[in-house]
């Protein structure tokens, strides 16, 4: 009688668990690489800007120092925190501004909080307004 092949066995085991281990790595590096920290306002300007890049922060556009540029897109405005509105945020983004962005409007941005307090915006998106939500039809 030939001997059994255990080798290739346990070969094979030693090769599915690299490869699984192998694509487990990738995915947590992957995920750790992307992953936004979401905030508001106030959270932000507790925490120290060194460590807030890639940040998400939530609140509402303050109507009185909204500029756009002259040459250009983008525009640069004051967030607000949603549940204190004395914890501003001054925001600079560069990039195709949405046609529901204005005064009051409630926005969501991506980017970097500079040394500085300036809030670098990546990502600038507005949430819907409530004219849009589907009526309750009781």
């Amino acid at each position: 009688m030939p001997p059994k092949k255990k080798s290739n066995t346990v070969l094979y085991a030693v090769i599915a668990l690299l490869f699984l281990g192998g694509v487990g790595f990738l995915v947590f590096q992957g995920l750790q690489e992307n992953s936004t920290y979401f905030l508001n306002v106030a959270e932000a300007k507790s925490q120290d800007p060194s460590k807030l890049s890639n940040i998400r922060l939530f609140g509402t556009v303050a109507g009185e120092d909204i500029t756009r540029p002259e040459k250009g897109t983008g525009v640069s405005f004051t967030l607000e925190d949603q549940f204190d509105k004395t914890n501003c945020l001054h925001v600079v983004y560069t990039g195709i501004v949405p046609d529901t962005f204005k005064e009051g409007a409630e926005v969501i941005i991506e980017g970097d909080l500079e040394k500085n307090g300036v809030f670098q915006a990546r990502v600038l998106m507005t949430k819907c307004p409530s004219k849009y939500q589907k009526e309750n039809r009781t």
